[in-house]
Formats: C-alpha cells, structure tokens, sequence
C-alpha cells in the first residue's frame, strides 16, 4: 500500500514538473494561450497511453529508491517543522509543507500571502496591477523559475579571477549572461560578453558581471521583492585584508605541502585584489632537532611563491605547539629537544593547583631562567626571531614582509592557558589559575615577602574547578575574596606577571625586527563579563573586575615598544542574541569595545581577524561594521583584517564570489545592489 502511495505521489509530482517545463518552454517564456492548449493535449496523450508512461515502465529498484528519498525528504521537512512549532511558536498544520513554512516566514515578516500563492510586500497591496501575469504564478512555477538564475547572494560581484586561472566553477552551463547594465559600478576592467553558454559548451572569454543584471531578472521576472538595505562602505577607509593560510601548509619536515594547489588558491586569491596572506612559522618545525639549528626550507619556498605574485605576507612567530584547540587540524608539538628537558624538568610548563601540566607553552616563570641548555626562555625567543629576520632579510627590505606578530602564549596570545580542554575545560568555565610550576611559584613567595606577608605565597584555594561558575566559588562570587586584601594583591602579581612577559618578548622582537611593523594578539574572553568578577579574564591573567580597567595597562605596554593589537574576535559585539552567551552572562559588544577604546586611548595601531568560520553576507557585514565602525566621532577603523581561514570550503563558487564582494567594500570600493 506504501509501495502505491509513494509511486502515485511521485507520478504526479513527474506530471507537475513536466508540464510546467513545457509551460515555461526552454527560454523560460510562458508561452501564448494556444500554444499552452497544445502542450497540454500532448501532455495528455503522453500520460493516458497505456503502458505509455515512463513512471510506469521503472524498474522496482529505482521505485525502492524514490521510496527511500521520499521519507527521507519527509523525516526532514517534519523535524524541521516541529523545531519551528517548538522553538519560534509557528501555528503550523499537522501535515504542513515546505509552503506552509516559506507562507509563516513571508507573513511573519510582514508580507502579504495570497491563498495561490502569491506574495508581495504590505506596502505594495494598492499598486499591484490586476494584470500582472507574474501574479498567477503559483509557488512551485515561482521555484522552476528561481532555479534558472543565480542565487541572491552572489549579486554584485565581478568574476575577473576566472580569466587568468583553473576554476571549479568557470564552467557554466545553461546560464544566461546578459550585458551588464551601463550603470555598473564594478572596478573589474575584464571584458565581458553575453549568450547563452551551451550544455557541455565552454566560455573563452571571462565571465560576465554574474548578478549585476542578474538582479533585474529576479525581480522583473520571478517577481522577487527588494530585500533589506546594506550599509553602503563605497568611499570609507582602505582596509587591506589578508587571508590566513592552512596551519599545515609547511609540513614537520619543513616541506611546502602541494605547492602546485597552493600556487592556485593564491593566484585566484591575488585576482580579486586580496593583500596578502597570513602565515605561522611553527618554533616546533624549524627548530625543532637540536638548539640552534633552524630549518627554514619550506618556508622559503612559500615567500618566494608569494613574492612572485606580488602578495604581501603577515608572519605568526608561533612558540606554542598546535592541537587540541578549536580549529587546530594539525599536530605540531614543541620542538623534541625542549620535550626532552621537559620530561627531566616538567616545571618549565604551566602548572594548575592539581599538579597538572600544560606543554602547550612554556612557563613564564623560566623566562629569565636558564633552564633550556644553557639559555632561558625569552633567549630562546629571541635567537629564533633573530634567525628569521637574518633568513629573509631581502624580503623585509623589499617590503614583502608587513608585520611580524609575536606569539606570546596558547595560541599565540597574550593570556595564561586557563582553559584547556585537555583538563576537563567546558564552555562557559571560568578556568583555573596557572601559577604552581617551581619557577612561578618562587616569584610568587618573593612577591609576599616584599609586601611583608609571607603566608600570602600561595594560590587561593576556593576558586572551584575548570568548568565551575563564578557563583559556585567563594573567590569568584560577588563579594568574593577576588575583591578582599588577599585577592587584589594576587591579582596584580598574577596579571602583572603577564604584562612583563609581553614587555620583556615585545622588546626583543623590537630589536629584532627593527623598523618592521610588530604586533601582539589579544584574546576576547567575554563570558561572566556581566558579572562583579569577570572570573574567566582573571583566571586568563587579565585583572578586570567591574570596579577596574585591566586592559590599559597592556595597552600602555604595546605601545611602548610600538607593537599592534591583533583583537581576534572581529565580530564578537554581534553574538548577544546567542542563548548560551545569555546564559554565561557574556557581554562581547562590552568587552569589545573596552579594549579598543583602551587601545585607540594610547594610541596604537588595532588591527583584527575573526573567530568563527564566515561564508555568508549577514557574517561578513558584521566584521565589516566592527572594522569600519560609523558612529566612531574620530573616523577610527582596523588598520588591516585576516581572514581565517583559506580552505576548499571558501574556494567553492558561491562562497568565494561572497568573499570577493567583502573585499571590495573592506576596500572602500562601490558594490552594487547592496541588499541581502
């Protein structure tokens, strides 16, 4: 009986399709009144031949496979409908379609939706013509329709990176070019054409200006209404972005990984005016066999392969060890030498009161200690650095090289590792403090002597655990020891001690690279910011509880030795909706701009990335807001932007079309169609 059931709905769905192909015609025309007449009659005859049917004539095992995707399709529409019965309180039917769903959608936005159908703006009812021949279209004709056009997302975006390079998506089939419009505002100088580009035909010339005229298609023809205005960023500041590059493109041997499929992303990267690339030189890769000898082969091979193509590079002194965080898809230790003396002297890693060590970077504790084969930490530092800047000098003088970024702990930023996953670490914890190695310990104990009270040489010891929240702590709550004589004078060493850290690398690497542009990375902790303690930051070594400014002082910091500030959450103030940030108190848009206001109140160069993954419009005008802010009264903006990251996930058609209209308007540059 199911058998039946799901071959009878599906022959009529073949019937539907069939005849609204033939209504529409091969240049998706609707066609005269009698021409439709005779459509139908053949229709007709096809469908009522006995025997005639192609639906008829399947074999069972294709009618098993419609029978599979038909319940597929259905297990899906209805977890989608209950999620939205649920969770957005739609009064939806018990056997609602997906019409019903885009119908709620269009009403709830303030539409009007007719019962064929039909759908139009609120404000439009009264102007609408009678004979609109657009108006009759019913909801799955309207979709055929769709589906011969390009998405809405890719408007307003030129293609001149598929005249020069191999392109997944150059080849198009069945798309109609029009001639752009004599208005376009488009900076691309290619040529273009239009025509019809046949099945299994291929363009020579490059491809057109894709949505420009595109745009009118949709809306003359399918009817589409104009959707929600974009802020217009043509004229705004110059904004170079960069593209972080896979963590993994210079193997453990110091190998360039594929360079071939590299040197392809790059020209495709270099054809829509990107600036440049971002690139980690792993301290575990190049240095990693024995002190003092450093391999830099494959990263040669790299700033070569850039410098050919006019690219410029930001470059990552990376002395912490990659895995185990939140987008890490490599595996790159700490040099094997320094695991060696780590397995004799595990106090040269961050300790927590449990005893557990963390080797993803080295204590602060050790930084003047020698304690690595004669040398101590920030030696260690400084003879890397200083083996780079003698290895590319040449790319430094031509200008290839536009800022040396300094990791100064995980993950390359300036914090202490409080919240490892590897612990038992879970978002929103609060972290715990991480001071029990030796070395920082000792520090710790002539810090409390200095103030005369040496029974403060220890951590608190009612701070919870890693995934504790501050209300469950009696440091951390409100009123807690965080704010009495005790906590406030371990808060400063603790956070101080991370100051000096930054001071004490920063002015190496000054030395360094002397007359290059340095720079410092800056995490955006931003849960339990809503709370007295801010008990997450203060774990991280940040000392910025509600009655105190703990970023000013690292803003002083990098601005003593000129260093920039790398903010990496360029799109945090946009996350206040998100129910888990509701949850743990967050406030990224008050954080956010506390450290920028920090930053631009000492006068230093601010420059950002973003945190998560972004392929879409609405995530691109986010950052593009936060770079390019529009009510700051001085004008102030990032002074550059790198996008995380290059992946086969950016380089798909639409993805990379999207990415290459936010570099354009990051560029100050005109984009049409501003809409999303």
């Amino acid at each position: 009986m199911d058998v039946k059931e799901e071959d009878n709905e599906d022959h009529e769905n073949g019937q539907k399709h069939i005849a609204a192909q033939m209504m529409l015609g091969a240049d998706g025309v609707m066609p005269s009144t009698s021409h439709q007449f005779q459509i139908q009659q053949q229709l007709q005859e096809q469908v009522s031949t006995p025997g005639g049917g192609a639906w008829r004539s399947r074999p069972l095992e294709e009618k098993e496979r419609t029978k599979l995707r038909e319940r597929h399709r259905r297990a899906i529409t209805a977890r989608i409908l209950a999620g939205l019965r649920k969770h957005g309180n739609y009064n939806l039917r018990v056997r609602a379609d997906i019409n019903d769903v885009i119908a709620a959608l269009a009403r709830e936005a303030g539409w009007v939706v007719l019962p064929d159908g039909t759908t139009f703006p609120s404000r439009s009812q009264g102007s609408r013509p009678a004979g609109d021949s657009s108006a009759g279209l019913t909801s799955s004709s309207s979709q055929m329709l769709s589906q011969q056009v390009p998405p809405t997302s890719l408007q307003g975006v030129s293609s001149g990176y598929c005249a020069s390079v191999e392109y997944n998506a150059c080849h198009m089939k069945g798309v109609f070019m029009p001639t752009p419009a004599p208005y376009d505002l488009s900076s691309s100088g290619h040529s273009q054409s239009s025509g019809m580009v046949g099945n299994g035909g291929e363009q020579t010339e490059s491809l057109p200006l894709i949505a420009g005229s595109m745009e009118v298609i949709n809306e003359q023809i399918i009817g589409l209404p104009p959707k929600l205005p974009e802020r217009d960023f043509a004229g705004t500041p110059y904004v170079p972005v960069y593209v972080m590059l896979p963590l993994g493109v210079v193997n453990m041997k110091c190998e360039l990984v594929d360079p071939d499929g590299l040197l392809k992303q790059l020209r495709v990267l270099k054809s829509i005016n990107v600036d440049g690339v971002m690139i980690d030189c792993w301290w575990g890769i190049v240095e990693a066999d024995a002190p003092q000898e450093y391999n830099w082969n494959g990263y040669r091979r790299l700033f070569k392969m850039v410098h050919e193509l006019k690219l410029k590079l930001q470059v990552v002194m990376s002395f912490h060890e990659c895995g185990g965080n939140v987008g890490d898809d490599v595996c790159i230790p700490l040099p094997h030498w320094v695991a060696e003396i780590g397995r004799s002297n595990p106090d040269i890693f961050f300790t927590d009161r449990e005893g557990r060590r963390n080797t993803e970077c080295l204590s602060w504790g050790i930084d003047k200690e020698r304690v690595l084969r004669g040398r101590t930490a920030v030696e260690v530092y400084f003879d890397f650095m200083r083996s780079f800047r003698v290895e590319f000098n040449e790319f430094f003088e031509d200008g290839i090289i536009s800022m040396v970024e300094v990791g100064l702990g995980p993950c390359g930023e300036l914090r202490y590792p409080s919240c490892p996953v590897k612990h038992g670490w879970r978002y929103p914890g609060i972290g715990e403090f991480q001071c029990y190695d030796q070395y920082m310990l000792k520090s710790l104990m002539k810090a409390a002597e200095m103030r005369g009270h040496s029974f403060w040489a220890r951590g608190p010891d009612n701070v919870g655990s890693y995934s504790s929240h501050p209300h469950e702590t009696g440091f951390f709550c409100d009123e807690g020891d965080y704010d009495g004589y005790y906590g406030r004078f371990f808060l400063n060493w603790y956070s101080q001690l991370l100051i000096n850290h930054g001071d004490l690398v920063l002015s190496l690497a000054k030395l360094a690279f002397e007359g290059s542009c340095i720079a410092a990375k800056l995490p955006g902790i931003h849960w339990w910011y809503k709370t007295s303690s801010h008990a997450a930051e203060l774990t991280a070594g940040f000392y910025n509880p509600c009655n105190r400014d703990g970023y000013i002082a690292i803003a002083a910091m990098l601005h003593k030795h000129g260093a920039a500030l790398n903010f990496a959450r360029a799109e945090l103030q946009f996350l206040e909706q998100r129910e888990d940030l509701q949850e743990a108190l967050a406030n990224p848009q008050g954080l956010v701009w506390q450290v920028l206001n920090a930053a631009w109140e000492t006068c230093i160069t601010v420059v950002s990335e973003n945190a998560f993954v972004c392929h879409d419009r609405v995530g691109y005008n986010k950052i593009l807001e936060n770079v390019k802010p529009v009510n700051d009264p001085d004008g102030r903006h990032f002074s550059s932007f790198t996008y995380l990251r290059l992946t086969p996930l950016l380089m798909e058609r639409q993805n990379f079309m999207e990415f290459e209209r936010f570099v354009k308007r990051m560029h100050g540059e005109a984009v049409l169609y501003l809409q999303v």
